[in-house]
């Protein structure tokens, strides 16, 4: 069965965009990484907000630009929204609403990771209890403002698992399995 993972890379202090949803300053951190090369082929769909899916591109102005992860994955797209376009876009569905999203993310991925893509999707799929595991890429750099991972004003805290820990010359892998409610976090 198909898990839910939120990927994304952060700032240190905690930010996945800049302000605006600028996006512009990852680029320097892009670059090889097997660690992401071996992910991408475990990934069967994308779950991805509106404002992720129409907004900045770490690729502008690459052979990559407008493809997802730079053209290092392809493969069905599911996109959270109110507002689809009314032109249909090759490999897109678009969806009204999370439960909806979710079910044909999970159907697209064939038994592998939908990777779920953009802040307040992740939000909603984590208090939704759909949320699996939470893979961060921490890049060397303090961004100072922007559009946070997880930004849940009023918020519970949510106990995680820590999967696995890696570095590459740009970013520290973290990976976390989120617990299903009611599930404890195993204590070490």
């Amino acid at each position: 069965m198909s898990k839910l993972l939120y990927s994304a890379t952060m700032s240190l202090d905690g930010f996945i965009a800049g302000p605006g949803g600028d996006m512009s300053w990852l680029a320097p951190y892009l670059g090889p990484d097997p660690f992401v090369e071996d992910l991408a082929g475990r990934i069967g769909s994308l779950l991805v907000g509106r404002r992720t899916f129409g907004g900045d591109d770490p690729h502008r102005g690459t052979e990559g630009e407008g493809q997802a992860f730079g053209g290092g994955w392809s493969g069905p797209q599911v996109v959270l929204t109110h507002h689809a376009p009314a032109e249909p876009v090759p490999g897109v569905v678009f969806a009204g609403d999370l439960a909806t999203a979710v079910a044909t993310a999970k159907e697209a991925a064939g038994g592998k990771y939908v990777n779920v893509l953009g802040a307040d999707v992740a939000r909603q799929c984590l208090e939704a209890g759909v949320l699996d595991e939470i893979l961060v890429f921490v890049a060397p750099v303090l961004l100072g403002d922007g559009v946070r991972l997880f930004d849940r004003p009023g918020g519970v805290p949510v106990g995680l698992e820590r999967l696995s820990v890696t570095q590459a010359p740009q970013a520290t892998h973290l990976w976390w399995r989120v617990p299903p409610p009611g599930d404890p976090v195993p204590r070490g």
